[in-house]
This record gives structure tokens, C-alpha cells and sequence, in this order.
């Protein structure tokens, strides 16, 4: 027996047995000799030591010792920092787990969690409780549970409040709070996220249960040409952002640089000054005080400014023309792409005088309509803004930029908008923020300002603002015969957390309410094929199989809640209610697909009920979530199958799940031939009704040439992939990866 001194200095004793039992626990049924970590317990016994300090130091050892041949250490050092989570909270609050009720009594008295939660009778509380499985807090690893208790545990006056299996049963609550047969709901919701098979989302995750909570991922708004619409945006990139929210913002209807302005040319500054304003507003509007707000900024390529567009996060040129913390979007139509590949002219023009003269905004129109259209522009030499340069050339100098930078992001308008279900009331301008998400959107117009009494009124007509929720589905958990039922709550969960939610801005739940757009996506692919024996880039046509099932449940699953709560409001007219999925009807399922059977049946799901939600699938980047999971990211390659992360907070060992007995089943990112992956994202994409976060990765070690960067762009267009997220590089002589940070509000 030893004495020690606890948190409060009060002098304690220490069984070593105690500490024995909790490694023990620690080291259950994980290829570990327990004896290395025993051995270290006598080397750190020291006068008035605190047995917090205790813990750290063999955490800290698990860490030290976890290796490419041992990698099961970083599950112990995980379960240690959970075990020392559990009795902080116990000395803190005053009791562990066991007393759900009282926890939730408490959080809701102390002003932290949200008082919805007492709708639940103390017999359901207690109901609930039976359910809960407090043994899944060890079933993170040390990367995963550092994440949980340092980022989504709730605090109180600095100290954490809650526990692991608590917050998954109070979101679960939360999120079934309005269903007929709420505690069972719960419980189905509960087993599904204790259990890791579904990833909520940022917002959710760390929001639901806090009163007045967003819970929305992704906004798109637009800019109008005028002064006020200019600063509605401000305003509406502040509130996004204060709450949390990932931003992508249209520009394009924006006059060019020497536009009229009041009769006057030579007048207008263009879009760098205003794309400044968003910057200054994106950091100084920080994302509750965790980081700076996230916008991507987005322009037509035919517009006139789109060269300097290009330079604002280039390190040469005008420093009063750079905008370092925003995120660049480029937004390319087919005839762009067209004219790129055959080496043909571009005309670039302002679309102030677009509107002006064809009464048209350039920025609304795609497809066949802008090919016509433009064609009419191009030959139109009375413009008095117009500039002919090689569409190639332009193309040269977006690819010039991403190699330094990592940007600007892509967006294939044109597939966008032909895969675009609700094509009959709207039309996609550019993606979100990670590029995974988009749907209709449109700015606000004609604002006005009234006086009523001694009130000023301001009114404005509202548009819309794509409006987003996600879950990821964690394809490293799930079984192949578990996907329709995981694919179905996932469709529950989101929505049903539209009516939970109130996002910041009035467009965006006009938005929210009249689409009901959900992005069910997946992370651990890599994970999902290593377990089955396959190689991520050897199984093009096993993927595509996987994501067909998950867009078909996805589907069915709507319907059936169209049957129980009514279609969203726009599907009338939705190719969805003219039995078009994909760009396919009924027929080609039958003939073509495995699934045919089940696609019939789906088919007539939707002729019988409808759909609840217009949008259904997306696939986020999951960067930093799926740590948290302990799956690879997203659905790509893994990056590395083990390393060690080091920050400032100390090092984190990063290993794939199954790194022991199927390593060589997990290429690198790098060393998959970027054509390849290219087809895979497509091949998944079609499967998707809003859009993949791809990224590409450049290794400069390798002999790759400039061609070999357009020939992958030029294969992602063909292959009709949506977008293009980051760019990243590995620099020659190093194997440093230029990136810069995600938006977290997309990773679930």
C-alpha cells in the first residue's frame, strides 16, 4: 500500500492492486505482455506523486510502446485514458456511471445539456440505462479516445461532465425524441452509435445535446450584384460561422474589375475587394472560439476577373489582392472542359453587362442552354468587357496554383446539374465546403427598408441556401448483411434531426424544410476491403456493387418514411416522381443490375409514397472523425498504415484496424496510381446524389509530369466525377504532405 495526493491534495492510498486490475482490464484479449507496463508501475512510485499522475505516466508509456509490430499498445493506452476519464468525472460530479437520471438532472440544472432531455420519464431514464454498455468505452484506440474526451466530452467550469456511453444515449434520446415509440428508437439509435457503426457528423455530435444546438454541416449561399446583398452575405457568413457551420459562397453574379457602376465605367473594384471582406469576416467570426470560421468562395471560369481570382492565395503578386483564409473554388462547365482539351479559345466577359444586354444571369444557366448561349455572347464583339485567352492556358495556371497551394477546388457544373434530382425548381451553382455536398440554391433578393412608427423595418424576398446534415456510415464496423438496417437508421437519424434543429439563417431553414436534404456518406472503405481480402485498387467493380446497395437502401428507406410522414415539398415534378434514379428508370435496373429485383421494389416505393428527403448521400472527408471511429478516412486509400502523429500535445500513434494480420491489403494513398483512384471516385459518385470529397495526391518524389496532373483532371471529367477537393503534394526529398485544414463541420 502507498500513499499518494489526489486533485484535491488530500492524501490517499494506492493499492497496487488496484492499478494491476486496471491494467489488466486494459490489456483483455490485446497481443500485449503486460508485464513491460507492470514493470514501469515501481520505476514511477515518488513522494506525494498524485495518482493522476499515476495514469499519464503509463498512458504515456502505452503511447511510447506502440509500434508497427506492436501495434495493439494504442489500445491500451485508449482504454487507460478512458478508465482515468471514469474517475475524474466519479471525483468530480460526484458519481459514475449508474445514475443516468441523476446525470441528466444534473447537466440540465448546471445549464449544459439540453432540457428536452426531461421529457423522458425517470422509468424510460432508467429503461434506457439497461440499455446502455458502459464496456464500449474500451473499444477505442489511444487516437479515438484522446478525441473523445478532449473534443466532445462536455465541460463544466473547465472539468469534464459526462461520459462516453452518456453522450451516445442522450443524442440517441434527443434524436428520437419525437418518434411514436421514442425509449425503443432510442435504443435502436443508441446501438448503432455506441457500437461505432455510424459517425454523426461535428455538429451533431457535439451539439445536440447542448441547448440550442446547430446541427446542420454545410450552407451554400449566394452573393447578388448590389450593396446589399453584398453585406447580407457578411452577415450570413458570420452567423454560419459563429455556429459552426462550413460556408460556400457563389460570386459569380458579381461585376467585373473597370465595370460600370452608376453609368460609369473603370468603377467597379471586381471581386477581390468583397472576397477580402469574407476573408477578415471568416477569421474574425471564429467557429465558437475553436478556430476560424471556414468559407469557400466560388467563380465562373468565363468570369473576367477569374485570373486574379486565381493569385489570392499565391505567395507572388499584390499582397492588398490576397485572401489567405478562405478556400478558392473554380466552377467549370463542359464546354470549358471541351475547349480545354481541344486547345481552343476562351472568352472571358463581365456579367453585369451580360445582364444587362441579354437579359439573362450567365452564373443561372448550364448544359445545352449555356452552350447556347455563351456561343451567342462569344460572337458578340460590341462587348466593352471581354478578354480572348486559351482555355488550356487557363486550365495550365488553375493546375499551376493547386501544386502550390492545394487549391482552388473544382466543380463540374454540367454533371453536377444533369445528376441534380430536383432539377425542375432550381439549380447547383458550386459545392460546399468540402465538396461533397450541394444542392439548389439561390440568393436573396429585393431588399427594402421601411419606416414603421419609429421602427425601421428591413424586408427582403428570401432565396435559399443549400442546407446540409450529415452521417457517415463506418464501413469498418459494419457486416455486408448489416448494411440495409445501418443505411435505414442513418436515414431516420437525419431526419429527424431537421425538425431538432434551427439553423442560423431564415434561408436556410426555408431550405431545410422544403428539400429535407440529408448526406448519408461512408468512411473505413479501406478498412472494409482489407477485411474481406481485397485491394482498394484492385476492386473498381466490388466498390461499385457496395455503393449501388447503399444508394438503393438509402432510397427505399425515404420512401418508407415518405409512407409514415409524408414526401419532402418539392418532389413533384423530381425526376425521383418521374422514376428517374441516376439518369436511369426501372428498365435499365432490371436489365443491368444484380439488384434488379430489389431495385423493382424500391421503384415502387417511391411511385406509391414518394420520397421524404431530396437529396439522400454524401460522401465527406471524415479527416478527423474517423479517429475517432478508428477507421481510415472518407473512402479513400489510407495514408499511411501506421505513424506516429506528433503536436504539441504530445504524439498520437496512428494505426489502420487490421494493420496486424492484413497489412499488405492497405496501399499507401501515394503509391495508388491517381487514373485508378480517379475511376473508383466515380464509380461511386454515380451511386451518390450529392457528391465525394476526392482528393488527389501528387507524390514529386516520382517522375510526374505536369501531363500526368491534366491527364488525372481530364480523366475526372470524363468519368463524370462531381468535384475536386484538395490537392495535395508530397515534396521532393521529404515525405511531407502540403495541406491545409478541413472543415470540421463536414467530418462525421
Amino acid at each position: 500500500m502507498r500513499q499518494v495526493i489526489n486533485r484535491a491534495g488530500i492524501r490517499e492510498n494506492l493499492d497496487i492492486t488496484k492499478i494491476r486490475e486496471k491494467l489488466l482490464r486494459a490489456c483483455d484479449n490485446l497481443e500485449v505482455n503486460m508485464v513491460e507496463l507492470e514493470s514501469h508501475i515501481e520505476s514511477i512510485y515518488a513522494e506525494n506523486i498524485t495518482t493522476k499522475k499515476i495514469q499519464e505516466s503509463l498512458i504515456n508509456q502505452a503511447v511510447s510502446m506502440t509500434s508497427f509490430e506492436e501495434s495493439d499498445w494504442t489500445y491500451v493506452a485508449g482504454r487507460l485514458l478512458m478508465m482515468e476519464t471514469e474517475r475524474e468525472v466519479f471525483h468530480k460530479r460526484g458519481f459514475s456511471y449508474g445514475e443516468f437520471y441523476k446525470s441528466i438532472k444534473t447537466l440540465v440544472e448546471i445549464g449544459i445539456y439540453d432540457n428536452r432531455l426531461l421529457d423522458y420519464t425517470a422509468e424510460e431514464v432508467k429503461e434506457l440505462e439497461s440499455a446502455m454498455d458502459i464496456s464500449r468505452d474500451m473499444m477505442y484506440d489511444y487516437a479515438g479516445a484522446n478525441m473523445f474526451v478532449n473534443r466532445y466530452l462536455l465541460k463544466y467550469d473547465g472539468k469534464i461532465y459526462e461520459l462516453p456511453q452518456e453522450v451516445f444515449m442522450c443524442i440517441a434520446m434527443l434524436l428520437a425524441i419525437n418518434e411514436k415509440d421514442k425509449v425503443s428508437v432510442a435504443k435502436r439509435f443508441y446501438e448503432a452509435l455506441s457500437l461505432k457503426k455510424i459517425s454523426l457528423a461535428t455538429p451533431i455530435l457535439a451539439n445536440l445535446r447542448v441547448p440550442n444546438g446547430n446541427l446542420s454541416s454545410c450552407f451554400i449561399t449566394a452573393m447578388d450584384d448590389n450593396i446589399e446583398s453584398i453585406f447580407y452575405n457578411v452577415d450570413t457568413v458570420a452567423k454560419i460561422s459563429k455556429n459552426g457551420g462550413g460556408v460556400g459562397l457563389n460570386i459569380s453574379r458579381i461585376r467585373a474589375k473597370n465595370s460600370m457602376v452608376n453609368g460609369y465605367y473603370n468603377a467597379s473594384g471586381g471581386v477581390v475587394p468583397w472576397v477580402k471582406i469574407i476573408n477578415d469576416t471568416a477569421v474574425a467570426v471564429n467557429q465558437q472560439g475553436r478556430r476560424a470560421g471556414a468559407v469557400t468562395v466560388a467563380l465562373d471560369s468565363w468570369h473576367l476577373d477569374i485570373e486574379t481570382f486565381l493569385e489570392l492565395q499565391t505567395e507572388n503578386g499584390d499582397q492588398r489582392g490576397k485572401a489567405y483564409d478562405i478556400y478558392p473554388q473554380v466552377v467549370l462547365s463542359d464546354l470549358f472542359m471541351k475547349r480545354v482539351e481541344e486547345d481552343l479559345p476562351w472568352t472571358l466577359v463581365d456579367p453585369y453587362e451580360i445582364r444587362k444586354k441579354y437579359g439573362v444571369e450567365l452564373c443561372e444557366v448550364y448544359g445545352e442552354k449555356f452552350e447556347e448561349l455563351y456561343l451567342t455572347i462569344e460572337k458578340d464583339e460590341n462587348l466593352q468587357l471581354r478578354k480572348v485567352i486559351k482555355a488550356r492556358e487557363l486550365f495550365k495556371e488553375i493546375m499551376k496554383v493547386q501544386i502550390e497551394t492545394g487549391m482552388p477546388y473544382i466543380f463540374f457544373k454540367d454533371r453536377a446539374n444533369l445528376m441534380n434530382h430536383n432539377s425542375h425548381v432550381g439549380m447547383i451553382g458550386n459545392g460546399n465546403l468540402c465538396m461533397e455536398s450541394f444542392s439548389n440554391f439561390s440568393p436573396s433578393v429585393n431588399f427594402k427598408e421601411d419606416t414603421v412608427g419609429e421602427n425601421g423595418v428591413r424586408t427582403t424576398k428570401l432565396g435559399e441556401v443549400h442546407t446540409c446534415n450529415l452521417v457517415s456510415m463506418n464501413l469498418a464496423e459494419l457486416e455486408r448483411d448489416e448494411l440495409e438496417n445501418i443505411v435505414d437508421i442513418s436515414v431516420r437519424i437525419l431526419d429527424n434531426t431537421i425538425d431538432l434543429t434551427r439553423t442560423p439563417i431564415k434561408e436556410s431553414d426555408k431550405h431545410n424544410l422544403a428539400y429535407r436534404t440529408i448526406g448519408v456518406g461512408a468512411m473505413g472503405l479501406a478498412d472494409y476491403l482489407a477485411r474481406e481480402f481485397m485491394i482498394y485498387d484492385e476492386s473498381l467493380e466490388e466498390i461499385d456493387e457496395l455503393f449501388q446497395e447503399i444508394a438503393m437502401y438509402s432510397i427505399k428507406s425515404s420512401a418508407l418514411l415518405a409512407k409514415e410522414r409524408g414526401t419532402y415539398p418539392m418532389f413533384k415534378g423530381s425526376l425521383w416522381d418521374e422514376g428517374i434514379f441516376f439518369q436511369k428508370n426501372k428498365d435499365w435496373y432490371m436489365e443491368n443490375s444484380k439488384f434488379g429485383k430489389e431495385w423493382e421494389e424500391v421503384f415502387n416505393l417511391v411511385k406509391m409514397y414518394g420520397l421524404r428527403n431530396g437529396e439522400l448521400t454524401a460522401v465527406a472527408p471524415n479527416t478527423s472523425t474517423s479517429l475517432l471511429m478508428g477507421s481510415t478516412a472518407s473512402v479513400n486509400p489510407t495514408f499511411s498504415r501506421f505513424y506516429i502523429e506528433k503536436n504539441q500535445k504530445g504524439a498520437v500513434p496512428r494505426v489502420v484496424k487490421h494493420l496486424k494480420d492484413r497489412a499488405w491489403f492497405y496501399p499507401e494513398f501515394k503509391n495508388v496510381n491517381p487514373q485508378t483512384y480517379v475511376k473508383i471516385m466515380s464509380r461511386i459518385g454515380k451511386w451518390i446524389t450529392q457528391g465525394v470529397s476526392m482528393e488527389l495526391i501528387f507524390d514529386l518524389n516520382k517522375d510526374i509530369k505536369a501531363k500526368d496532373i491534366y491527364d488525372t483532371f481530364m480523366t475526372a471529367w470524363k468519368e463524370g466525377c462531381k468535384s475536386v477537393y484538395y490537392i495535395r503534394t508530397i515534396q521532393k526529398n521529404t515525405n511531407i504532405i502540403n495541406e491545409k485544414e478541413e472543415c470540421e463541420s463536414c467530418s462525421g
